[in-house]
C-alpha cells in the first residue's frame, strides 16, 4: 500500500466550529447608546415642499396611466398618443374611463 503525497507541504489546521472558549462572554457588552437604525423617519416639514403644481391634463395622464396599470392592463410605448388624447378630454370623462377601468379588476 502507497501513501499519496499532497503537492504543498503547508500545515493544514482544523477549526471546531462547536468548540466554545468558556472564558469568552457570549453576548458582548453594549458599545453605549446608538440611535436605533428602525426609527421611523419625522413627518415632512410643509414648508420644505416644493411650490408647484402640475397642469390637470398631465395629472389626468398619469391617473389613467394608474388606473390601466392597476388594471392589468400596462401601457405600450405606442399607447402614447392614445393616452394623451384621453387626457385632453374633460375631467368628468377621464373619471368615468378611470372608473370603468376600476371596476375590470
Amino acid at each position: 500500500m502507497t501513501t499519496t503525497a499532497f503537492e504543498h507541504s503547508a500545515p493544514c489546521s482544523f477549526v471546531d466550529a462547536y468548540a466554545v472558549d468558556a472564558s469568552a462572554p457570549i453576548w458582548p457588552a453594549a458599545a453605549g447608546q446608538h440611535q436605533d437604525a428602525d426609527d421611523l423617519l419625522p413627518p415632512p416639514n410643509p414648508a420644505h415642499r416644493l411650490s408647484f403644481t402640475i397642469d390637470p391634463r398631465d395629472r389626468r395622464r398619469l391617473d389613467l396611466h394608474a388606473a390601466l396599470t392597476a388594471a392589468g392592463i400596462p401601457p405600450h410605448p405606442e399607447d402614447r398618443d392614445a393616452i394623451d388624447q384621453l387626457s385632453a378630454l374633460p375631467a368628468t370623462i377621464n373619471a368615468a374611463l378611470q372608473r370603468w377601468l376600476h371596476h375590470t379588476t
